[in-house]
């Protein structure tokens, strides 16, 4: 196979974005196959190149910036300027899409808007990532992850049980799957335009992305639940479902649907004589006693070490795993195995490493490894 059979091999991508959510859709796509043009300003680039941490540094620019914009070439322009826009204006013309998450109508005033760019070029599908969307009272407003964990609703439930104050994901969440659900949008829309020759206005909005995490929490209250409440690592309607602790770290593990899952555990656990018991004789009733079944596990749980409840629960067919920090996942033997992070070229540091796509193909080729480029500079490419 060739780098030409990557599944977006021939694709051409302008990015237009910064920061995090527009970025993470041009990696999507660049680990994909796609040349991604990332097009910076000339005084900085991209805020996250610089705009961080002491610790977050990876030679001249930031090791987040490096993660998710390595695979991608720098372009950097000053769009108020007549050169800077006739040279985006060529670049734009030799592309098949525009991905773009500045504030809702700041593009429209550089001349670079949807309806600007498909009025030149209407067969371009055009995505527009932003914090509440293009439409609606708040469109002009600027969002950030945090804003919309808690306008989501994802705040109100998340945190230890019983919280009283809002919690949000360590993660950002609604940045990352914003970048991932605009890149699906974008392969739709090419797909479409294959079969019509048009192209399309893709948006998608850190706002309903951050909506779309409720989707069991929100079928609940439209079904006429109350609102949701925070259950730590519990599943508000199955238990047991959750972290428990252990004699020398946390396991996470559920029970299955099957009919002999919950006796199999109680036997596991050496707590049969809790089966007849009805407190827990239905999911049910698990559920409206999740604090008093939480404490037998525990009880029994931290007599052991995970290891020993991974290994056991696992023998029986539960899914299970050690709840890890960031440094021990990076070398458990399944994300080595997998191939999780690899070695990148480097601009400056020769490589370094970064986080691999998760996608896998079984006949498609992986693109070239390839740095994320300096301000202005292709990236470097290798195959290691």
């Amino acid at each position: 196979m060739t780098v030409r059979d990557t599944p977006l091999a021939g694709i051409k991508v302008v990015e237009l974005s910064h920061v995090l959510a527009g970025p993470i859709c041009g990696l999507m796509l660049s680990d994909l196959g796609a040349e991604v043009i990332k097009v910076e300003r000339p005084d900085g680039g991209d805020a996250q190149r610089w705009d961080v941490s002491a610790d977050d540094r990876l030679g001249s620019d930031s090791a987040s910036f490096f993660l998710v914009n390595r695979g991608k070439d720098s372009l950097a322009l000053d769009l108020k300027s007549e050169a800077g826009k006739a040279a985006l204006w060529e670049l734009i013309g030799s592309a098949d899409c525009v991905v773009e998450n500045y504030r809702v109508g700041v593009l429209d005033k550089l001349g670079f808007g949807y309806e600007q760019v498909a009025a030149r070029y209407p067969g371009m599908v055009y995505c527009s990532i932003s914090g509440f969307g293009r439409s609606g009272p708040w469109a002009d407003r600027g969002g950030f992850d945090l804003v919309m964990q808690g306008m989501s609703g994802l705040m109100s439930f998340t945190g230890d049980r019983g919280a009283r104050h809002p919690t949000k994901c360590g993660a950002p969440i609604t940045d990352i799957a914003t970048g991932v659900v605009a890149a699906m949008g974008i392969l739709a829309a090419l797909l479409r335009k294959q079969r019509t020759g048009k192209g399309d206005l893709v948006e998608a909005s850190l706002l309903e992305t951050g909506i779309m995490f409720t989707y069991l929490q929100s079928a609940l209250v439209l079904a006429g639940a109350e609102d949701p409440v925070p259950l730590g690592t519990g599943y508000p309607t199955f238990t047991p479902y959750e972290a428990y602790e252990a004699e020398d770290g946390w396991v996470a593990f559920g029970i299955t649907a099957a009919p002999d899952s919950w006796l199999k555990l109680l036997d596991i656990l050496g707590l049969s004589e809790i089966a007849d018991d009805p407190r827990f004789a239905s999911t049910q009733d698990r559920v409206a006693n999740r604090d008093a079944l939480g404490a037998l596990i525990t009880e029994k749980f931290k007599k052991k070490p995970r290891s020993h409840w991974v290994e056991a629960l696992s023998a029986a067919g539960m899914p299970c795993g050690p709840v890890l920090t960031v440094s021990e996942m990076m070398v458990h033997p399944q994300v080595l195995a997998r191939g999780v992070f690899a070695d990148y070229p480097h601009g400056e540091l020769g490589t370094a490493k970064a986080m691999a796509c998760p996608l896998r193909f079984a006949q498609a080729a992986k693109p070239a490894k390839k740095s994320a480029p300096l301000l202005g500079q292709k990236g470097i490419t290798a195959s290691l």
